[in-house]
């Protein structure tokens, strides 16, 4: 893929990202870091991946769900990070125009697939708890497949659109992106053509990717809180709302951050608060994911301790 030519005829053949930190000093300082918080985040999610296989009381849906979220996690920080520590070993801060449009491609095919399966898990809450007598069926394998592969078919449709929407943009001037990794808003502002058609894309878009996933799980939590304060048992509540609130907290964080992050496309100059948003979306929410769903869940931490011991399951 390669960039059009301006209207000077010139054209960008390559950005310059400027990182986390100018000062070279700093660099081995944030490259441990980084290398740490990359090996931890994939040594997390792994081994929730690993608990789920190897634990018959954690092959349900809900942690069919929580498995593909580990690997979605895996990828989304493998997008970013090795090559910005790649980069601060070599000291190059350069990056090819095609290779910076497929890490875009790639970072919200991820982040996508992240959105719908959250709003799958808030829908097999939705059905363990106020439709137990019709949940087997309702949520069997096919479904769940279906629910996976339809998350696969709509982020890949949007992360398509966005690529070649900004594919089309000409971008003949300034070539620095003061940020760590190559995404939309950063684009938009080196472009020298038009991007009003290209943020109205994203507003809209986003209003699909996020807000409608965002309005079906405030819905489905509607329905689970008012069939949950229903139980007369004070032990009964606890335990419909403990299942709950790992999945609450990790939502919140998703959603949060992401919003912050693409509603915010008028501004003028990106800010230091930009790259802590994007270290948020890229590092730490897939690095606290693996310790959120473990934290309060006594299956999943012995299930973890199992892969980490070798023991064998018991039948």
């Amino acid at each position: 893929m390669h960039p059009k030519p301006g209207a000077n005829g010139t054209s960008i053949t390559e950005f310059i990202l400027l990182g986390l930190v100018e000062t070279p000093g700093l660099w081995p300082v944030f490259f441990i870091l980084f290398l740490l918080a990359y090996m931890t985040t994939v040594g997390g999610n792994l081994s929730i991946l690993a608990a789920i296989l190897v634990e018959p009381k954690l092959h349900t849906p809900m942690y069919f769900f929580l498995g593909n979220l580990s690997v979605m996690d895996v990828g989304c920080i493998s997008v970013t990070i090795p090559s910005m520590l790649g980069r601060l070993l070599s000291h190059k801060r350069t990056v090819p125009y095609g290779a910076c449009l497929t890490q875009l491609f790639f970072f919200h095919l991820l982040a996508g697939v992240d959105c719908f399966l959250l709003t799958a898990m808030a829908y097999d809450r939705f059905l363990a708890i106020c439709r137990p007598l019709t949940y087997s069926t309702r949520m069997n394998h096919t479904v769940q497949r279906i629910l996976v592969a339809s998350s696969w078919a709509c982020s890949f449709s949007n992360a398509l659109i966005h690529t070649v929407a900004i594919s089309t943009l000409h971008f003949c001037g300034p070539n620095i992106i003061d940020n760590f990794y190559c995404d939309l808003p950063q684009l938009f502002q080196l472009s020298c053509s038009s991007t009003q058609l290209n943020e109205l894309l994203l507003f809209a878009l986003s209003f699909i990717m996020a807000g409608t996933p965002m309005a079906l799980i405030f819905t489905s939590y509607i329905h689970v809180a008012t069939a949950v304060l229903r139980i007369r048992s004070v032990e009964g509540r606890k335990k419909a709302f403990s299942t709950c609130s790992s999945h609450l907290t990790v939502v919140a964080m998703f959603y949060g951050t992401g919003m912050v992050n693409y509603m915010r496309l008028g501004s003028i100059k990106l800010s230091d608060k930009d790259k802590a948003i994007g270290i948020f979306n890229t590092v730490i929410n897939p690095m606290l994911n693996p310790l959120i769903y473990s934290l309060r869940n006594p299956d999943v931490q012995a299930a973890l301790w199992r892969v980490l011991t070798g023991r064998r399951p018991t039948a």
